[in-house]
């Protein structure tokens, strides 16, 4: 007999708004005891300095995660002129000041630029790793290193306000491995100025949107209350943009134990209209559909040659 695992088995996702002051892990941990759940992540580190948006999976959401990493996000945040630090954000040493405070025809006129796929260097405080060391470990020993141009996706990018001459509020929509901090680095660059990020918030990840969120107070309170299912999201709320059919429950549980079923010409027709490419933790996932049953995920599959084949299966028991 297999061991027992620890916790409730609770399937969904939280659709957390972040505080200042509380990294990513910490905010996890903290939603995971609160249901005493036996399994928990996150869709996207949000740092300390950083609010919002910050989509938790319990239990079987886990195995969406990958998905909703590769989700659009927006963001809005400011800059303060003036100075730059070595983060680019305000946590970071003061590296250099500059007198000159763009206008707001001069920040508009220098936007367009960061519109589109454009390049990008990740500033060094970041989490990417550089000879199987985190690059912000490296910076902060004082080591030189540069990081590797990437290609990032923004779709858009404005000017919502001046806050008064020494900060500029922005919001922006982008896609993933974008960083704000570096827009923040660049668009100082081409101004001629010196700036940082002073306030940083995530708006959206995907489906999860600032109007829906949910704070740690509120979780906290429907959990006490024996209704923390009211915070929860289905597990199938990061698969969106995935193609569904609905199954049977006989081909629900051929699909569990691992085994793929075949279908009519007119369901693969169907699906085949809807796939799009896309590419998912580095493999190639165009071909992604999501069985349900009596309107719960039951597995995603690989649709090839006219059958649906089992990736990942769904076990949908939920205790709260």
């Amino acid at each position: 007999m297999g061991r027992r695992k620890k916790g409730d088995p609770v399937h969904g996702w939280i659709n957390l708004n972040k505080p200042l002051d509380m990294t990513s892990t910490e905010a996890v941990a903290r939603v995971r005891r609160l249901f005493n759940a036996q399994k928990a992540g996150h869709a996207g580190t949000l740092d300390p300095l950083a609010s919002g948006i910050l989509p938790i999976a319990l239990g079987e959401a886990t195995k969406t995660v990958p998905f909703l990493m590769e989700a659009d996000k927006a963001y809005r945040f400011t800059v303060q002129w003036g100075v730059t630090t070595a983060s680019y954000d305000r946590e970071g040493e003061v590296i250099a000041t500059s007198d000159v405070r763009p206008t707001v025809a001069a920040i508009e006129a220098e936007l367009g630029a960061f519109v589109g796929e454009i390049d990008q260097v990740p500033p060094n405080f970041s989490a990417i790793k550089v000879d199987g060391q985190r690059a912000y470990d490296l910076a902060r020993e004082g080591v030189e290193f540069e990081l590797p141009t990437r290609k990032v996706m923004i779709h858009s990018a404005c000017l919502t306000r001046m806050l008064d001459v020494d900060h500029a509020e922005f919001e922006i929509h982008c896609g993933k491995g974008f960083y704000v901090r570096a827009m923040a680095r660049d668009l100082a660059d081409r101004l001629g100025a010196c700036g940082h990020v002073s306030v940083l918030r995530r708006t959206r990840v995907g489906r999860f949107t600032e109007e829906d969120s949910i704070s740690l107070e509120i979780l906290q309170d429907l959990v006490h209350r024996a209704c923390g299912s009211e915070g929860l999201k289905p597990v199938e709320t990061a698969l969106d943009d995935i193609p569904a059919l609905a199954v049977t429950g006989e081909d629900a549980f051929r699909l569990s134990q691992g085994r793929p079923i075949v279908l009519v010409p007119r369901q693969v027709e169907a699906l085949m209209a809807r796939l799009v490419p896309r590419i998912i933790g580095g493999q190639d996932a165009s071909r992604t559909v999501l069985a349900t049953c009596n309107g719960r995920a039951s597995a995603l599959c690989d649709l090839r040659a006219g059958r649906l084949n089992p990736t990942r299966v769904f076990h949908l028991e939920t205790e709260i």
